[in-house]
């Protein structure tokens, strides 16, 4: 359904695409689009978002949910990417975590989008559309969700998955009034099940 399916966040270099990962936490990419560009055009890399003054980039980036808190994280996340990386970002997904506002899924959604080390990034959506085909358990955790897809998933395809079932669960079967009567995989879904059989 998706072949082409991919990152919509806009950003230009690793680094910003990590910073926009980290701004999307709660939010819409699209939502994050609009508040970027003059974000990254006032602090195009780490060296310059290092020496921000913060209640700058709160007003470049307060129509996002959390702006507070992401436009510390944000700041913290540049300094220490200067000062501990030596300007680089860290291709290791334990390194990443250790930035502020970097958790697994941000951690895989940079590795794989920007240099291509595979990974599969778990968010909303593709917690959701692998509930919803029991691929794991309702109880699951996103680690758990994670572990079992990069079991059924050929580790050469997890990025791109990862971009499809997003599109999926974004485009298709979406949270509420999924379109379940044109869901090629209804047969394999509970969920979908549930709602044809009424």
């Amino acid at each position: 359904m998706f072949p082409e399916a991919h990152g919509e966040l806009d950003a230009k270099t690793p680094f910003q695409l990590l910073i926009a990962v980290i701004l999307s936490a709660q939010a819409t990419d699209k939502g994050v689009n609009k508040a970027t560009p003059a974000l990254f055009a006032a602090y195009p890399d780490s060296k310059q978002l290092a020496q921000a003054n913060l209640s700058e980039v709160e007003a470049l980036i307060k129509t996002i949910g959390l702006y507070r808190s992401k436009a510390k994280n944000i700041i913290k996340t540049a300094m220490m990417i200067e000062e501990e990386f030596g300007g680089e970002i860290p291709r290791d997904k334990q390194l990443l975590q250790t930035l502020p506002g970097v958790g697994r899924k941000t951690a895989n959604v940079v590795l794989g989008d920007a240099f291509g080390i595979p990974g599969i990034a778990v968010d909303t959506h593709v917690e959701r559309i692998s509930k919803r085909l029991q691929l794991v358990k309702q109880s699951a955790t996103v680690t758990e969700v994670e572990e079992k897809l990069m079991k059924v998933v050929p580790e050469s395809e997890w990025i791109v998955t990862h971009h499809r079932l997003i599109f999926f669960g974004r485009y298709h079967c979406t949270a509420r009034a999924p379109k379940c009567a044109a869901c090629p995989v209804l047969p394999y879904c509970h969920f979908g099940g549930k709602i044809s059989s009424k």
